[in-house]
């Protein structure tokens, strides 16, 4: 029963975080309008039928059944109206900055919620390397302790989340199976796989542990120095024997090591801050595995630690604000790898997806608290706030954006687009947009059915 209200108290979270990203959108075209002198008729939360309204002065403020949008409907803003405070009848610089303020309140609401995220955080991962675990793939391409990322495969690193999203969209590749960097990656998994098959068969005291993990360490990092293989293959077997000895066993068998004559790679080229100068390390690649060893889809994953940033009041607000920007690039650039094909319509997910994944997102957090639990779906809205305050904004017919461009060139040309014209151009594009979406929901909903995966 505790569980059931649980979850029915995340959905209600969720509804109230969503309305309150249309409540801030709204709510800038409202206070500008206000501001500027233009007649609101109505301001409204949620879609459908009337639940709740109230009148003050010249406009309704309503409450309505459906919560999954809302609007401002201004006097003339879509039809003629001889009103003096018709939208229509504003100077256009007012009529731009009414237009812009919905994405700009969005962004701040965005702001908001990563604020309360981050401060959080007992403190906050840097752009640094501070050291590598045993595995790592991209140590032995050159990677180094005390290396500040800047780009990831051309991608500007400016917070950590950078890092991830540079490797996401990174292709894997299929690289020579007989090379060095292979060879050497193999090597010190080797040694790796011998530390947990010891350790997964006999019970041991923390002292011969420590010995043990230190001399793991020690080999998988002078293995990620050599240059050629056979010296790779040297110092596996040398330290073999080592970790053996002090564990006090002598059952394993030294391994040859396998050649194919392909991997899958996660590689790209990796731009770096060294003792105060920029070094570009070309085809570094980064941990590959295959999701619990049977998915033939590759992953990927950071194989360095960061160095921390402590956390305090300017850290925190300094955090927000990078952290924030760097949500909006990545809204940004997914936009534009879409126009150029890097991303496909199954990659693109509408509200249906939305509220799939922020279900999961969800339910993870629930697995450790409802605290966890509620900062995921937080994390979620702060993306959609950011991403709606992007995506309205593009040039499009029926975005905010379009509805932009048409003032932009109405104040060069000192002329209004002629409303009929501005109709048709919108009708068309909110067709479209209808459309995209109806194509995207159902994609949603195919996915999410048992045969659809």
């Amino acid at each position: 029963m505790l569980h059931i209200l649980t979850v029915i108290a995340l959905i209600v979270i969720g509804i109230l975080l969503f309305e309150l990203i249309i409540f801030f959108h709204e709510g800038g075209h409202f206070l500008t309008a206000k501001k500027s002198g233009v007649q609101v008729n109505e301001f409204a939360l949620g879609m459908g039928p009337k639940l709740f309204s109230l009148k003050k002065g010249e406009t309704t403020y309503s409450l309505r059944l459906f919560p999954i949008g809302g609007y401002c409907a201004m006097e003339g803003e879509d039809e003629e109206s001889d009103n003096p405070r018709a939208f229509t009848n504003a100077k256009v610089w007012k009529r731009m900055i009414i237009i812009v303020a919905g994405a700009f309140m969005n962004i701040v609401l965005g702001l908001i919620m990563m604020f309360v995220l981050v401060v959080q955080s007992a403190s906050f991962s840097s752009t640094t390397i501070d050291s590598f675990p045993q595995n790592s793939f991209s140590a032995n391409c050159g990677l180094m302790a005390g290396d500040t990322i800047t780009k990831i495969n051309n991608y500007s690193i400016w917070a950590a989340q950078d890092m991830s999203f540079a490797l996401a969209t990174t292709k894997c590749k299929e690289v020579s199976g007989d090379s060095t960097v292979i060879y050497k990656q193999d090597c010190a998994i080797e040694l790796c796989h011998l530390y947990v098959d010891m350790f997964d068969s006999k019970k041991y005291d923390e002292k011969t542990l420590d010995k043990v993990i230190k001399l793991l360490n020690e080999g998988c990092a002078k293995i990620n120095t050599v240059t050629d293989k056979t010296e790779a293959k040297s110092v596996m077997d040398d330290y073999y024997a080592k970790m053996e000895n002090a564990a006090g066993v002598k059952k394993y068998k030294i391994p040859e090591i396998e050649v194919k004559k392909t991997r899958l790679r996660y590689q790209t080229d990796v731009e770096v801050l060294r003792n105060g100068k920029n070094v570009i390390l070309k085809d570094v690649q980064f941990y590959t595995y295959l999701k619990d060893g049977k998915d033939e889809t590759p992953s990927v994953m950071m194989d360095f630690y960061v160095k921390p940033i402590e956390k305090n009041v300017g850290t925190v607000l300094q955090q927000t604000g990078i952290q924030t920007v760097s949500v909006a690039r990545m809204v940004w650039s997914s936009l534009i790898g879409l126009a150029q094909g890097a991303f496909s319509i199954q990659d693109i997910s509408g509200p249906v997806g939305a509220a799939s994944a922020i279900t999961q997102v969800a339910s993870q957090g629930l697995e450790k608290s409802f605290l966890d639990a509620f900062n995921n779906i937080l994390y979620m809205m702060m993306l959609i706030s950011v991403n709606l305050g992007i995506f309205n904004m593009l040039p499009f017919p029926a975005l905010d954006g379009g509805r932009f461009l048409f003032l932009l060139i109405e104040a060069i040309f000192k002329k209004p687009i002629p409303r009929k014209v501005e109709q048709i151009v919108n009708g068309v594009g909110l067709a479209i947009l209808l459309l995209f979406m109806a194509a995207i929901t159902v994609k949603d909903i195919w996915v999410l059915l048992p045969f659809g995966k």
